[in-house]
């Protein structure tokens, strides 16, 4: 028999019963472990393209064979031993990563402890991009700016001012090493604000109205930092804002909803809209070497608009983050929600033993 108070209330009781289906079944544990999977293979893929574009690593699908079937080109010829060797690390990491979320879930069910995981590890790649965006752009305006007025020849001789002008050279000797510095900052400095970022659009864009109004002076490369500081300000800031609930909302019913209702349209959301387009700008744009992320990375693409900053390249990459940071914090989040709906049903259930 029902407990004496739910059975006047039988819709309150059917509540109950979705939310302990939704808890007792295998569907929470196999939302956690696809949720663990899905982040840790999407760190691995970024991983993986980076080696299979940039120093032509065989990657998963060929060292398995799987190309002709997936549709992947095949390589004109054979792969050295050092590369085989790398493809098959690569795919022993993806084994490796999967038995780790399968033993992981097997080990402990806190959700809570995930979540937070999940957060940090968001946390930290947006650190290194908004370290790397501050230091590569404050760098890359400057060597612009002395190449416009020709001072990088004076500066650096005639190889060296050769040498920056091209985007190859400027990616590897200047772009990659601070990219790597800023790895180093974010693991020291654990908070960052977007506010300083913010702060330096405004500082950029009000000197450029200073000097094309006063001085008259304008070049490229100053309107450039300010679109890449911009898009770096838009897309990094996603995941935390995802983190605090900032995002908007068509707010209709969603308000006035129960916590736990909140809850279970929130893992809707997250499972059928969130990661899924998180892991469609990823596949689009890194699948083959001519995509739409992959072929201005991997070319140093530059705009065409004369002596401007290259980081075009660069900003293409800032969707690989956004992708990346989107589905660790979706992550969180559907693990977050589905730890709230664990907690109330505890709650629920402690409740009727009372009333009982």
């Amino acid at each position: 028999m029902f407990p004496a108070t739910l059975s006047f209330h039988p819709f309150i009781y059917c509540k109950v019963s979705v939310m302990a289906f939704l808890s007792q079944t295998a569907l929470f544990p196999v939302l956690r472990m696809l949720g663990l999977a899905s982040a840790l293979l999407a760190v691995v893929f970024v991983i993986n393209n980076f080696l299979i574009f940039g120093v032509d690593a065989p990657g998963i699908i060929n060292t398995l064979r799987l190309g002709d079937a997936l549709g992947v080109e095949q390589p004109k010829q054979g792969y050295n031993i050092a590369l085989i060797l790398l493809g098959i690390a690569q795919t022993a990491v993806v084994g490796l990563a999967l038995a780790y979320v399968f033993w992981h879930c097997q080990k402990t069910n806190d959700l809570r402890s995930d979540a937070n995981w999940m957060d940090s590890a968001s946390a930290y790649i947006v650190r290194l991009a908004f370290w790397a965006v501050l230091l590569v752009g404050l760098a890359d305006a400057v060597l612009s700016f002395l190449r416009v007025e020709g001072f990088h020849t004076v500066l650096f001789g005639e190889a060296g001012g050769a040498a920056i002008a091209l985007p190859s050279q400027r990616g590897f000797f200047v772009h990659i090493p601070l990219i790597l510095l800023a790895g180093l900052i974010a693991v020291k400095e654990k908070s960052v604000s977007f506010v300083w970022l913010t702060l330096l659009v405004v500082m950029a864009e009000f000197l450029i109205v200073v000097a094309r109004f006063i001085y008259g002076y304008e070049q490229t490369f100053m309107g450039d930092l300010v679109r890449f500081w911009y898009a770096a300000l838009f897309l990094f800031a996603s995941a935390y804002t995802l983190k605090e609930d900032g995002h908007v909302r068509v707010d209709v019913l969603y308000a006035g909803l129960q916590r736990r209702t909140k809850s279970i349209l929130n893992i809707i959301g997250t499972v059928f809209f969130g990661i899924p387009l998180c892991w469609l700008i990823l596949m689009r744009g890194m699948w083959g070497k001519s995509s739409l992320i992959n072929s201005p990375m991997m070319n140093f693409e530059t705009s065409m608009s004369g002596f401007g900053m290259y980081v075009k390249y660069l900003m293409a990459a800032f969707l690989v983050v956004f992708a990346l940071s989107m589905i660790l914090q979706f992550t969180a989040y559907l693990f977050n929600s589905m730890a709230d709906i664990e907690e109330n049903l505890s709650d629920d259930d402690s409740g009727e033993e009372v009333v009982a």
